[in-house]
């Protein structure tokens, strides 16, 4: 048995969280808040990377220090009930339902869509997901390669092709960064927008699903110790923390420079469409299509496998890990053509309920050295986030819903009672609260806060 993994080993794991992590999402939102951020270019990255690149590594130190597996694992916590809806629910979002067809939209919108006419965009969608989606499936269905496929192959080649724009951007900029006025979005609370720019990678809940890859992939090399494989995921968290924050920050600002060469109000894909033409002509957009393809391949693949080995755990007399795989596929392949905008657009309000609690899940996994895992704490604090969660998911629904007197009336006593709520914050407090009743609680009945076994 090895006690730790060499720094070749280490990288790797790294490589491959880093593989799991950048997809669809991690392209377009760092190009569009780069654009549109303005002046405050500097506050919404900071954001960004705090909830797009800091949660995602503390969800995975988290599962490894709690010793916990799996999400399901780390739900049990709370409940069984709440293991399996959470769970489910969770899985559901990041995979078929919203993340996993997105990186179809997306690799097709940035990489194909641009050299078609309009009127066969959703007949090239069709063929493109369709191709994309049987590669993924071909990926997903050897789950014990994961490790070589992503860590070894696809991210290396992802990073030295985005290297490319990357460079040129330092080397030949198109102009100064963040001298613009802000979009209205970010004009006020930059850091706070940028927080919750960071929701839409889903990486935060990602990170609770891909526990179980990297988790296995270092024990697959040999580490057994739980104190050990936390740590190994902890170095190799930090190895991909410098990596996405360095790719983060990069295409923000190239994103920034490019107001001098086109209009303000685009999506990610057509701006880094148009920065990719700028430097390199038709062969950047060649070069632009094998790096979003790739990005967004791996990414599904990821998930693919993760959402599969999941339901496995949770329903071990269903079916098989090929079934789901397959019907996860297909699922995925179905939403992919109803257009980036509508899935983006559905998946919001959900992220802004599932968010809270995977964050207060996973600080209170930070916490297993201090109180283990005591149901109470758990129960208690999970229990009023879950109602103060409510007020931010309506928040989020569109805008022909918010206006019904019923959800209006609701959504003005939501903002006159709680701190943070106009800036997507609202069950922060609430949160809090329910911890510290929760300890009061515990040190009036004298009971004992660490509680290791269940």
């Amino acid at each position: 048995m090895k006690k730790k993994l060499n720094f070749s080993q280490t990288l790797l794991i790294g490589s491959l969280l880093f593989g799991l992590y950048f997809g669809a999402g991690n392209l377009i939102f760092p190009i569009e808040l780069g654009q549109n951020s303005g002046y405050n270019l500097y506050k919404v990255v900071l954001g960004f990377t705090i909830s797009g690149v800091g949660l995602p590594l503390l969800g995975v130190v988290a599962s490894a220090i709690s010793k916990n597996d799996s999400l399901f694992e780390m739900g049990k916590t709370v409940s069984d009930k709440f293991a399996y809806i959470f769970t489910t629910a969770l899985y559901l979002t990041i995979g078929p339902f919203f993340a996993i067809p997105r990186t179809s939209t997306v690799a097709f919108e940035v990489g194909i869509a641009s050299n078609i006419s309009e009127k066969n965009t959703k007949l090239f969608l069709l063929i493109f997901s369709l191709v994309f989606f049987i590669t993924v499936l071909a990926f997903a269905l050897k789950p014990g390669k994961v490790m070589d496929n992503i860590g070894k192959i696809l991210t290396p080649t992802f990073l030295i092709l985005l290297s490319v724009l990357v460079i040129l951007a330092i080397v030949k900029p198109m102009g100064p960064l963040g001298q613009i006025k802000p979009t209205q979005n970010y004009q006020n609370n930059p850091l706070f927008v940028g927080i919750l720019d960071g929701y839409n990678t889903m990486d935060a809940l990602a990170s609770l699903a891909f526990a179980i890859i990297i988790i296995s992939s270092i024990r697959k090399l040999g580490v057994k110790d739980s104190n050990q494989i936390a740590k190994e995921t902890l170095k190799s968290g930090i190895i991909c923390l410098f990596a996405m924050s360095t790719v983060y920050v990069s295409l923000a600002f190239m994103s920034s420079s490019s107001v001098k060469i086109m209009k303000l109000g685009n999506n990610g894909g057509i701006i880094l469409s148009n920065i990719s033409f700028y430097y390199l002509g038709n062969f950047g957009k060649i070069l632009l299509a094998a790096i979003v393809i790739i990005a967004c391949l791996k990414t599904a693949i990821g998930l693919i496998i993760a959402c599969s080995e999941i339901f496995i755990q949770m329903y071990p007399n269903s079916l098989s890990y090929k079934t789901y795989a397959i019907i996860f596929t297909l699922i995925s392949f179905l939403i992919a053509n109803l257009g980036l905008q509508n899935i983006i657009s559905l998946s919001i309000p959900v992220l802004m309920y599932l968010y809270p609690l995977a964050i207060v899940l996973i600080f209170l996994s930070l916490l297993y050295p201090l109180i283990g895992r005591n149901k109470i704490i758990f129960t208690f604090t999970i229990f009023f986030t879950a109602i103060f969660a409510i007020f931010d998911f309506l928040k989020a629904l569109p805008a022909n819903i918010t206006k019904i007197p019923y959800i209006e009336n609701i959504l003005n006593f939501a903002k006159s009672i709680l701190p943070g709520f106009n800036l997507g914050f609202g069950w922060v407090i609430p949160a809090i609260i329910g911890f510290i009743l929760v300890l009061i609680i515990i040190v009036i009945k004298k009971d004992k806060i660490k509680q290791i076994s269940l």
